[in-house]
């Protein structure tokens, strides 16, 4: 008898989510014809990559990876961006060199890459990013101009598909023309596809410069839910307001959206507060079901839209996940990587 309500509710929601699919409005905009992104934030390992580890994505039908090398700030306030892309002490797989040929290996199994450099924050993170006067905000910008030029020309180089200029700024976004101005630089040298990945709780909807890019990212750790072991009906309805204002936003400026992150921790809580971090939470029981539940809402509810161009899942670990019973964002070797895998191959 639990069996046959478990598949009566996952019968109500396919239900439910086709009539979601045909009452969409009429003047919302579809996708480029091109296959949506089945995506995993790739982490870059510190030992070198071969065909045995992109092995584990073709299973999972992944078609495209994110790789994420860094820029650093010592604080929020500070102008100066440093890098160590040259470095010896950086890891293989955030170098130059590693971006390449981890590139190169994904291309041979048929898996495109989008580079997706970010800035890592002392004591804080790339939303606190504020400069104190317009004189400092002219520095951080020319330093920002140097860091992200270096990847453009990188993934031209490596022909690269996709490109995403920026991630979770969101009080430098505010300043539009300095924005157009980095994009206006990024195209001279980097013909692919441009995207910047927004912040999903006070950015997105306010950037005034998607017109300037090709697709509009959405960092998408939406709470699904405000108390543990909610059902997965509940999760679902819980997607209907950020779809409804993430469409109002595709409306406006007619470009297809891509989820540049979304995840999921497997523990109790994975529903209340997907941002947060594991080790934020050492008392939350794990729960594989939760993170499970968790993806199937979202391929209930938000994958099949017409405006969604792809989505990239936080986070694949090349040499695997690690220690079992650990409540870590990836899906690997827990009930949600099989969910990832069924809907990825679901063309």
């Amino acid at each position: 008898m639990k069996g046959m309500k478990h598949l009566w509710s996952i019968w109500f929601c396919f239900f439910l989510a086709g009539i979601c699919q045909r009452c969409q409005p009429a003047d919302s905009q579809p996708v480029t014809a091109v296959a949506k992104h089945r995506g995993v934030c790739w982490v870059g390992s510190r030992e070198i990559v071969t065909e045995k580890e992109i092995e584990s994505l073709v299973a999972c039908n992944v078609t495209w990876i994110s790789q994420t090398p860094f820029g650093w700030q010592r604080d929020a306030n500070s102008s100066s961006i440093y890098t160590n892309h040259a470095s010896e002490k950086i890891w293989w797989g955030e170098s130059d060199a590693g971006i390449s040929e981890t590139n190169k290996l994904a291309l041979k199994a048929g898996i495109k890459t989008m580079l997706k450099p970010h800035l890592w924050v002392r004591n804080g993170w790339p939303g606190d990013i504020v400069m104190k006067s317009d004189t400092a905000w002219q520095h951080w910008f020319k330093n920002y101009e140097d860091f992200i030029l270096h990847y453009a020309i990188l993934a031209e180089k490596n022909r690269i598909e996709f490109f995403c200029l920026g991630t979770e700024l969101q009080q430098t976004t505010k300043r539009e023309a300095e924005w157009r101005a980095v994009i206006s630089k990024i195209r001279k040298v980097y013909s692919g596809k441009l995207i910047y990945a927004a912040n999903f709780h006070e950015e997105y909807e306010h950037i005034k410069f998607w017109d300037a890019l090709d697709f509009i990212g959405v960092q998408a750790y939406f709470s699904l839910a405000n108390k543990q072991e909610a059902t997965l009906p509940e999760l679902i309805s819980k997607w209907n307001a950020p779809m409804a204002s993430i469409e109002r936003v595709q409306r406006k400026f007619n470009k297809p959206v891509i989820f540049t992150e979304i995840g999921y921790r497997s523990d109790k809580q994975a529903a209340i507060e997907p941002w947060t971090w594991p080790s934020e939470l050492k008392e939350v029981p794990v729960s594989e079901e939760t993170q499970a539940l968790c993806y199937q809402a979202f391929f209930l509810s938000a994958w099949n839209k017409p405006w969604l161009a792809g989505a990239y899942f936080w986070k694949w670990y090349p040499k695997g996940p690690g220690q079992p019973g650990r409540s870590d964002f990836t899906p690997q070797g827990k009930q949600a990587e099989q969910v990832l895998k069924e809907n990825f191959g679901n063309k």
